[in-house]
């Protein structure tokens, strides 16, 4: 069996109540239309690849069948998830769907999943900068963590300091704060 392709739409947070609602952050500017009732997704782990199931080895899908907004984020139901037990269970997980159900990101955009392992690049110099190893949704955004020469630094993925984006050669070419690398 193919496994799918999959692009990371949303991580689990917590329970919510008794009934097996999920507390999910989205990782997608359309998440009433990507999570909503009826769509399938797979189930990802904690570090955001595909899951699959030990024994027949093939990823699982499940089916939402509830979504409404919850503070700054939204409460997800899925058919998988019955009580707040298995609820629990997923603290963490990742939820995926296959790309080629996605649209595609527009010009200087890109998919929340391709960030990790893309290199920064200094506008000005040139210079690689380092590598992306992890993003982090906040309420500002994504704040992208990367590794250089000079060890681990954090910048905010945003217009004043993210000049392009280039899906195709992995790179992202940036304008650093003063004394953020030093």
């Amino acid at each position: 069996m193919t496994l799918p392709d999959c692009a990371i739409v949303a991580r689990v947070r917590r329970p919510h109540g008794v009934r097996g609602e999920l507390v999910v952050e989205s990782f997608t500017d359309e998440p009433d239309a990507i999570l909503a009732p009826g769509r399938r997704l797979f189930q990802g782990t904690h570090d955001g690849v595909l899951w699959l199931d030990p024994k027949a080895r093939t990823p699982r899908e499940v089916h939402v069948t509830g979504l409404r907004p919850f503070k700054d984020g939204w409460l997800l139901t899925i058919d998988a998830v019955a009580d707040r037990n298995e609820a629990e269970r997923w603290n963490g997980r990742h939820l995926m769907v296959p790309v080629e159900e996605l649209s595609e990101p527009d010009e200087g955009e890109v998919f929340a999943h391709e960030l990790v392992g893309m290199t920064l690049v200094d506008a000005e110099s040139e210079e690689t900068l380092g590598e992306v190893i992890e993003f982090y949704e906040l309420p500002q955004g994504l704040l992208l963590e990367f590794r250089g020469e000079k060890g681990v630094h954090s910048l905010p993925f945003v217009d004043e300091f993210v000049e392009e984006v280039d899906r195709e050669g992995r790179r992202i070419v940036v304008r650093l704060p003063d004394g953020l690398v030093s």
